[in-house]
């Protein structure tokens, strides 16, 4: 078993911290072109080893960007949780999903919040982009995540927010509004739930595994999903297909799941549970699909089970 780090210890290593100064072009180790290792040492340097939380909080590197992801978060879960259970607008439905006008409206009001603050920044939804993308800096965000599960009043859903800095995840937020739990994670710190600190589960044998295995929402997708769920139906103690593949992240961030598969998804819908999962002590294996335009396959875990994949 892993050992892990006291529940209650607030000791953090700066060199997370540096390397996401050097990202956020706030250490610059004298050069504009220095290298990662350069800057990330020049920033050790300048900030050396902590000691103590307080000589980490004299640079926030994201903490701004991570309460504004929570306000945009807490404000669209008011928004579903108002409108669930009640009658919905569809804007389009397929075989296998379906869109609502409340889909839209989510993300509407994450942009207004977000790009109010940030008017520099871009927004890249599934429910449309915001602002030029090449913008260093870029949210990703699904503002409703399980709208199949919350059109059928399936009490599973969330709000997915993270921020791309340099295409790196830096900040992530899922929040459940039904149950009002709220992860937060931001690079280089021990990602929370409500405010207490979290890790992924310890479980390295399969045979005691729950797992959850996503087949997405095309013919494509099915069909390479249904041989692996049967594969790992006879191997894991229990399969999950819950309907939200942020809320599959954050659980197994936080040690209800052990693993998540997902042929085809989206990046809206697993960049914050990427940086959450990672921070944790797991691991993400995150592919491009090259059949599928913007489309993935994700093999996400505690970095300890094999999957025997």
């Amino acid at each position: 078993m892993r050992e892990r780090p006291n529940e209650d210890a607030d000791v953090v290593c700066c060199f997370p911290v540096a390397v996401a100064l050097w990202a956020t072009g706030y250490v610059h180790a004298n050069s504009p072109r220095a290298s990662h290792g350069e800057a990330a040492t020049a920033a050790m340097f300048r900030f050396p080893l902590c000691t103590s939380r307080p000589l980490c909080d004299v640079v926030p590197i994201m903490k701004h960007y991570l309460d504004a992801a929570e306000k945009a978060a807490l404000a669209t879960g008011e928004l579903l949780r108002k409108h669930f259970h009640q009658p919905l607008r569809v804007s389009s439905a397929q075989a296998h999903d379906i869109k609502l006008e409340i889909d839209i409206q989510a993300q509407e009001l994450i942009t207004k919040l977000l790009l109010k603050e940030f008017p520099e920044h871009a927004l890249y939804g599934e429910e449309g982009i915001v602002g030029d993308q090449s913008s260093e800096h870029q949210w990703v965000v699904d503002p409703l995540d399980g709208t199949v599960n919350y059109f059928y009043g399936i009490p599973h859903f969330c709000v997915s927010i993270a921020l791309r800095l340099r295409s790196e995840i830096m900040v992530g937020v899922i929040y459940d509004p039904i149950r009002e739990e709220m992860w937060t994670g931001q690079k280089g710190e021990r990602p929370k739930l409500n405010g207490r600190h979290f890790h992924v589960s310890d479980r390295a044998d399969l045979a005691e595994a729950v797992i959850s295995v996503g087949l997405s929402k095309t013919g494509v997708t099915i069909e390479a999903g249904l041989p692996l769920l049967q594969r790992m139906i006879r191997r894991v103690r229990k399969c999950r297909l819950l309907g939200s593949a942020a809320l599959d992240m954050a659980y197994v961030a936080c040690g209800r799941l052990d693993a998540y598969i997902e042929q085809g998804i989206s990046l809206w819908d697993i960049a914050a549970g990427w940086l959450l999962i990672e921070t944790a002590g797991g691991t993400v294996d995150l592919r491009p699909r090259e059949d599928m335009k913007e489309k993935y396959s994700i093999i996400a875990s505690n970095g300890v089970i094999d999957l025997k994949l």
